[in-house]
């Protein structure tokens, strides 16, 4: 095991909601422990295995078009999970973190730990900025996707820069 975590931050900041991924990437640089790997993508699947090759655990952070919508609700998904609600919620993107996780699984490439972080979303339009009820919950999804990454490091409560007994 390398300890390497990755951090995926799926989305497109020029289509509204959809930029929930990147934003939260942005928002985690100084809230990390160092060696943290933060990354974007546009959620192609070839792309997205290549970002977790070699990782001990992978954070993803995506929006989901869900039916009926409650933009804002976030929802914590393991890869399984995440796979089997793709036929209830939509990715923004053509090929969704479902096909993904599949292809992942076909080629015995997932990480030993995946962790799915998702946002319910409202406009992806291009142009569109984050609708409200997206900017009011992306502070709490930032705080889940931080404390996965300290877990994911094994340090629970001490974010990049923090100060904690000495040894």
């Amino acid at each position: 095991m390398t300890g390497r975590v990755v951090v995926i931050g799926v989305g497109n900041a020029l289509r509204g909601d959809d930029g929930v991924g990147p934003a939260v990437v942005e928002a985690l640089r100084s809230r990390v422990p160092d060696g943290t790997i933060l990354t974007v993508s546009d959620g192609e699947p070839a792309r997205m295995l290549d970002l977790w090759r070699g990782a001990d655990a992978v954070v993803v952070v995506e929006a989901l078009r869900a039916h009926p919508a409650s933009p804002g609700e976030l929802h914590t998904l393991t890869a399984g999970e995440a796979a089997a609600r793709s036929g209830g919620t939509a990715s923004t993107h053509a090929l969704g973190l479902g096909e993904c996780l599949a292809l992942a699984e076909a080629l015995d490439r997932l990480p030993p730990r995946l962790v799915v972080h998702a946002m319910e979303v409202a406009d992806v339009q291009l142009g569109a900025r984050l609708s409200e009820p997206v900017r009011s919950a992306l502070p709490e999804l930032v705080d889940r996707v931080a404390a996965s990454v300290r877990q994911a490091h094994g340090k629970e409560h001490e974010p990049h820069g923090a100060e904690g007994p000495q040894a």
